[in-house]
């Protein structure tokens, strides 16, 4: 039997609709946060228990919601954003849709505190299921607290697909981490089953939140990227070759203020730190790109989290560009720590808390005590000036974190850290390791393995690895032979005769031009069998046929741009072949022969795979490790 075509109920239609909004907690906060920032508010606090699944709350010091509103607010479609389609192209808010407060009210029991500094009351909103059940005047400051209870009480099928609580929870976190991060002049405050997990300070500095949210060791090891052509910018910080990490779980993205998950970023800056970065391991990133006019598109999904550019190659290219140019010309010589207690440089610990009784959200003398601390935390001085300094002995994170109720977020001391880390490279960039002025005090120890060479420079030993360090000088060279198509050929007698498949010929001959610019004499010697008269100059210590079959292999995936990426990674794996070995005895004559080279190089830090060529250890460690320096 046929059943007949009807409409929805609204309360089955509400609950469908919620489901494209609300996926889990994390999405909840995401939204509510997302309104509160909308609502400049300039000091956010997110507080959990079970994940978010019990209770969600959320405060902020925002501009609130008049009385006459807050009805219209949790209806469907209703927004203060946006007023016509073409709004869309050019939407700077990062919440727009006007669903968020309809989608969750339908599947969660909620209640709103809210005031606007017009009003001399505030008002308090009760609806669960999208069934209103209480509209009040009530006393309350200035801002809005939000509380979400029991997440999809009405729909235990979405419920029971949620993870574990402690998993919910880090979603949440984690969230709420990159919000922070795009808004480093807000205060956020994140406090997980009664206890504080984390604080921002909210004074602007990015740097100081990064602090905040993932310790001193990331913090101290990242490079400025600020880079502006046309109607694109590109700032932020990339992080040193010691944050490397083995997935792209640090690479974190903003378009526009709005955090996005983007492949062709993702590739843009890999692209950029190809020769910095080993392979099979991604960069942390930390980039805020701003197009100017309308050439990004978020309005993609309801997470708003993809975006489209008009110009994806445009934004490829100065990206990749930007990110080569912040690497290009840093000295990147990893200090290497004698110790045997290796520290998490993402994870900071955080203190032991003491669980304490959360307050009930609705009594006059918390809310009060709330709105006082937000007017505090403009003007009062507290411990954090001290606790974002870098040259501290004993990290921010080991002290007690104040209840945010009762501490007010003040600006830390801005000129300290920000003068450490440029310090850093200051010292580098007036006499680096690889200068014509620092080799007059170099002392050549000797060689180490037969494969490293020690040097004393200053108050630190490097280590050279002779095989990573002659490897990028043959790479570097012959880029450069490429770029200027300046390739030498070294003739070979009598010539090396190679068969090729018929796949292999093919592309031999849609690339001859590629090979020749190579350096390759090639001349067919009937059938698919081909005479090598002359090979790359550069690489003749290499078996001709060896080396050929090589490139060929790989020759019909080429692009035509001589410069391909494929054609760039081959040439690094060829001088990868012709560099001299570990365990290979070399004079102290090569090796300062090879110092030289090095010097003449852009960036003689890394191999063309990433991998480091030169390492350091400060005599103060070594101090420490005999016990000349007791900590």
């Amino acid at each position: 039997m046929r059943n007949a075509i009807l409409p929805l109920k609204q309360d089955t239609i509400d609950r469908i609709a919620a489901g494209e909004v609300v996926e889990r907690p994390a999405s909840v906060m995401k939204e509510l946060v997302e309104n509160a920032i909308d609502a400049e508010a300039s000091a956010i606090s997110v507080e959990i228990e079970g994940g978010g699944i019990d209770l969600l709350r959320i405060t902020d010091n925002g501009i609130g919601i008049p009385y006459d509103e807050v009805r219209t607010a949790f209806l469907r479609h209703t927004t203060s954003k946006i007023r016509t389609a073409e709004d869309l192209m050019t939407v700077q808010s990062l919440g727009f849709r006007g669903e968020a407060l309809s989608s969750i009210s339908a599947v969660a029991r909620v209640e709103l505190f809210t005031k606007t500094a017009n009003e001399m009351v505030g008002t308090h909103y009760q609806i669960e299921g999208s069934k209103e059940i209480a509209l009040e005047e009530i006393g309350t400051p200035n801002g809005t607290t939000f509380l979400i209870r029991s997440l999809f009480y009405n729909t235990p099928v979405r419920r029971k697909f949620l993870k574990s609580p402690m998993t919910e929870g880090n979603y949440i976190r984690d969230i709420l981490e990159k919000l922070a991060l795009s808004h480093p002049e807000i205060s956020f405050k994140f406090r997980q089953n009664r206890q504080d997990k984390f604080q921002t300070p909210g004074n602007g500095s990015l740097k100081d939140t990064i602090y905040a949210l993932y310790g001193k060791d990331v913090a101290t090891h990242l490079i400025p990227v600020s880079f502006v052509q046309g109607d694109l910018q590109l700032k932020g910080f990339i992080g040193e070759s010691v944050l490397n990490r083995g997935n792209r779980s640090m690479e974190i993205f903003y378009v526009n203020g709005r955090y996005v998950k983007s492949s062709v970023l993702s590739k843009a800056v890999e692209q950029g730190a190809v020769g910095y970065v080993m392979q099979h391991q991604y960069p942390l990133c930390i980039l805020f790109l701003d197009y100017f006019g309308q050439e990004v598109d978020v309005n993609v999904h309801p997470t708003k989290q993809d975006v489209r550019f008009t110009d994806e190659p445009y934004t490829f290219e100065k990206v990749s560009q930007a990110i080569h140019e912040a690497f290009a010309g840093r000295e990147d010589i990893r200090e290497q720590e004698l110790s045997q207690k290796q520290e998490k440089a993402f994870e900071p610990v955080l203190p032991e808390e003491k669980s304490e009784p959360m307050p009930e959200p609705f009594q006059a003398d918390r809310l009060m005590a709330m709105k006082e601390a937000i007017v505090a935390s403009i003007h009062k001085d507290t411990p954090y000036e001290r606790q974002y300094t870098y040259r501290q002995k004993d990290l921010a994170v080991k002290e007690d974190v104040k209840d945010f109720t009762e501490t007010a977020v003040d600006e830390p001391d801005e000129d300290e850290p920000v003068a450490v880390v440029e310090e850093r490279y200051g010292n580098y960039e007036q006499m680096g390791f690889l200068s014509e002025e620092s080799k007059k005090t170099h002392r050549l120890i000797g060689q180490v393995f037969e494969t490293y060479w020690m040097i004393e420079y200053g108050d630190s030993l490097y280590m050279v690895d002779q095989h990573a360090a002659h490897e990028k000088v043959l790479y570097e060279r012959t880029m450069k032979r490429l770029r200027h198509q300046e390739m030498t050929t070294q003739m070979v007698s009598p010539p090396v005769v190679v068969s090729l498949s018929l796949k292999e010929e093919e592309a031999l001959k849609r690339h001859m031009d590629v090979f020749t610019s190579l350096g390759y004499e090639i001349e067919n010697f009937g059938g698919r069998e081909y005479a090598l008269k002359g090979v790359p100059g550069n690489l003749f210590s290499i078996d001709p046929k060896a080396l050929f079959t090589d490139i060929i292999s790989n020759a019909d995936n080429w692009a035509n741009e001589k410069t391909s990426q494929l054609v760039l990674e081959k040439v690094a794996s060829m001088s990868c072949k012709a560099a001299i070995k570990g365990n290979m005895k070399i004079s102290a004559q090569e090796m300062e022969a090879l110092f030289d080279e090095m010097m003449t190089l852009d960036e003689p830090y890394h191999c063309p795979h990433g991998r480091p060529t030169i390492i350091s250890f400060s005599r103060t460690d070594l101090d420490k490790k005999f016990k000349r320096i007791v900590n």
